[in-house]
C-alpha cells in the first residue's frame, strides 16, 4: 500500500490548479437597473418563494433557485441592454 506524503500532496494541488485555471466573467456586465424593491415584503416574498422551491425540490441537486440578480444568456445580450432581472426565478437542468 502506498500512501501519499504531505509534500506530494501539495504538489499535485498545485499542478492541477496550473492545469485547470476557471475562466473569469466579464466585468463589464450590468449590475444594477436602479429600480429599487417596492418594500421590505417585495423581499420577504422573494426569499418565501426561494425557500418554497428549496422545499419542494429537497433531495435534488440539478436546479438553481434565486432572485433580484440578473440573467445574462451571451455577453453580446449586455451591448444590446437585453437581459432580464426577474424578482424571482428558477433554472431547471
Amino acid at each position: 500500500m502506498l500512501v501519499k506524503t504531505s509534500k506530494e500532496i501539495e504538489s499535485i494541488t498545485e499542478i492541477d490548479e496550473e492545469v485547470w485555471k476557471p475562466p473569469l466573467p466579464p466585468t463589464d456586465l450590468v449590475f444594477d437597473d436602479e429600480e429599487v424593491l417596492e418594500s421590505n415584503r417585495h423581499r420577504l416574498n422573494i426569499n418565501a418563494l426561494i425557500r418554497s422551491v428549496q422545499q419542494a425540490f429537497v433531495g435534488r441537486n440539478d436546479f438553481f433557485t434565486g432572485g433580484n440578480m440578473f440573467i445574462y444568456y451571451s455577453s453580446a445580450q449586455v451591448r444590446n441592454q437585453d437581459y432580464k432581472g426577474p424578482d424571482f426565478f428558477v433554472v431547471l437542468n
